[in-house]
């Protein structure tokens, strides 16, 4: 079993589709509590100069564009978001496939909407090509809980690492005085 911390200069942020229109059809989870997970996932990589992929699909129809904070916190990933044109897999767009290769980092946090479909396909395919990938099961959500239930178990039996937000800020801070833990101790934040 994986007991190795991810050591963040091997590390990257991948998130996938956290736009307005696309939030707003799921239910299996607080919708709100995603977006505060995703934006907490922004800010890691910020913290932790950790670099990042934002992509979205289909800006311009009802799915809309990524939520505001994402391009607040993240100006830079923002500007050079992956537009997908509605290719479902996102590592089948050849932009986004070869922006994840071109950071050179094998191990990704994942994090995206729909967890069922904008998620799950990408990160398969991830993992087939070498990739060590976690999921952040709390900055994602699906149509249904009974859909986002089967769609992390098919990541996990895949071989992917099913997290949360507050567990990767641990993981990555390993010691809360240490200065990437001073850094993310502010991001851990429960009330």
């Amino acid at each position: 079993m994986h007991t190795k911390a991810f050591n963040p200069e091997n590390a990257a942020m991948l998130l996938i589709d956290h736009q307005v229109g696309t939030m707003a059809w799921t239910h299996s989870h607080d919708i709100n509590l995603v977006k505060q997970n995703a934006i907490k996932l922004a800010k890691i990589a910020k913290a932790l100069n950790l670099p990042v992929i934002l992509t979205s699909s289909m800006e311009d129809h009802v799915q809309g564009p990524l939520i505001p904070e994402l391009q607040e916190i993240l100006p830079e990933a923002y500007e050079a978001r992956i537009k997908r044109p509605g290719i479902v897999n996102a590592m089948h767009h050849e932009g986004f496939n070869e922006a994840v290769k071109a950071l050179g980092r094998k191990k990704l946090f994942v994090a995206g909407v729909t967890t069922e479909i904008c998620v799950t396909f990408p990160v398969l395919q991830m993992l087939d090509e070498g990739y060590e990938v976690q999921v952040s099961a709390d900055a994602s959500a699906s149509y249904t809980q009974y859909g986002d239930n089967l769609a992390l178990e098919r990541m996990r039996q895949a071989g992917a690492i099913i997290t949360t937000v507050d567990q990767i800020i641990s993981e990555l801070a390993i010691d809360w005085t240490s200065p990437n833990g001073q850094k993310l101790v502010g991001i851990l934040n429960y009330h």
